[in-house]
C-alpha cells in the first residue's frame, strides 16, 4: 500500500478548498448530498482490476487512493473524495455482474450466506498530496431464496452495476435476513460517518 498520513498539517475552510467527488456513481453523489456541502463531480475512469492475490481490503483502499489521485491534474486545489467497494464471500471477491445471467448466478451463490462488503474511502488534499484512507466493513446475511424470488427481483430492479447484484436502498432489502456494521451508508457505497470524521480532521466543521 502507498504511504499515507491520517493527519493534515493545517486545516482549511470550504472557501479555500473546493470539494470534489471522484466518481461516476449517482448513488455516491446522492449520498454525499446528505452532508449539505457544496461539491462537484468528476469521473476518474481508472483501471479497477484487482492485482494477483490482492485482498479485498487492500484492493478498495488502493483504488480509492488511485481514483482521488487521478483527479489531481484537473483539480489541483481540490479536496478530493475517492471511494471503491467490493463484495466477497469467504474472502473471494464478487465483481459487478453487468449482465442478468451473472447477477442471477451471484444471487444464487449469495442466498443463505453471509456476504462481506468492503468499502474503501480516501480524502486527498490535491495541493499537498496528503491523504486519509480507510476501509469500512459491512456484512449482509442473505435469506434462503427461491429461483423465482431471485428472478423477479432482478427483473424489477436490474442491479447489474451494483456489487453483490442488489440495491440495498431499494427492493434489495427483501433479500436480507439481517445486516451487521457500524455505518449503513458504507453498504450503499460511501461511508458518511467515516467521511465526516475525515472532513472534520481536514478542518471542515459539520454540520455547517
Amino acid at each position: 500500500m502507498p504511504q499515507f498520513s491520517n493527519r493534515y498539517l493545517k486545516t482549511y475552510t470550504m472557501t479555500e478548498f473546493p470539494l470534489l467527488l471522484a466518481s461516476s456513481s449517482p448513488y455516491r453523489r446522492e449520498l454525499l448530498e446528505r452532508l449539505q456541502l457544496p461539491f462537484t463531480v468528476d469521473n476518474p475512469a481508472i483501471d479497477e482490476s484487482a492485482l494477483d492475490n490482492e485482498p479485498a481490503e487492500a484492493l478498495v483502499q488502493r483504488l480509492s487512493i488511485a481514483k482521488a489521485q487521478a483527479m489531481v491534474k484537473r483539480h489541483p486545489d481540490a479536496l478530493i473524495i475517492g471511494s471503491d467497494q467490493v463484495a466477497a464471500i469467504g474472502g473471494r471477491i464478487l465483481g459487478k455482474p453487468r449482465t442478468h445471467e451473472r447477477a442471477l448466478a451471484q444471487l444464487k451463490q449469495c442466498q443463505n450466506q453471509a456476504v462481506d462488503f468492503h468499502t474503501g474511502l480516501c480524502l486527498l488534499d490535491a495541493a499537498s498530496g496528503r491523504f486519509q484512507v480507510d476501509c469500512i466493513p459491512f456484512t449482509v446475511h442473505f435469506r434462503k431464496l427461491s429461483d423465482g424470488q431471485i428472478s423477479r427481483y432482478l427483473l424489477q430492479e436490474k442491479p447489474y452495476d451494483s456489487a453483490g447484484s442488489f440495491k440495498a436502498e431499494a427492493l434489495g432489502v427483501c433479500l436480507f435476513r439481517k445486516m451487521q456494521g457500524d455505518d449503513p451508508t458504507a453498504l450503499l457505497g460511501l461511508p458518511l460517518i467515516r467521511l465526516t470524521s475525515m472532513l472534520m480532521a481536514a478542518g471542515i466543521e459539520l454540520p455547517r
